[in-house]
């Protein structure tokens, strides 16, 4: 088993905000980070503090997206510095992780 020193970054965005294609292709085609993930979420709340969940009687379109991603650490932060220079992410953490991979 190897194990690799990465970072773990999340974006969290809205699904109203239209700007998941824009992050995965900026992450894929043009940075080729190691990994990437989004998870939707059922609920969350803004700066505002506007609630925005997901039910029957609304059928929420603007739920809480987050975009997760991995890489060695000095890339992580070369790519954070990119991304948030090209699109507007204003909410972006990262923390140190370990890989864990069965390759030699």
């Amino acid at each position: 088993m190897t194990q690799q020193r990465v970072t773990i970054a999340r974006i969290y965005i809205r699904e109203g905000e239209h700007l998941l294609n824009r992050v995965l292709n900026f992450l894929r085609k043009e940075e080729n980070v190691a990994g990437v993930t989004v998870l939707r979420g059922i609920a969350g709340y803004s700066d505002a503090g506007e609630w925005h969940t997901a039910s029957l009687i609304d059928l929420a379109l603007d739920l809480p997206l987050v975009i997760e991603f991995f890489d060695e650490p000095e890339r992580i932060e070369m790519v954070i510095d990119r991304l948030q220079q090209r699109l507007p992410v204003a909410h972006v953490i990262s923390w140190p992780a370990t890989r864990h991979t069965s390759k030699p």
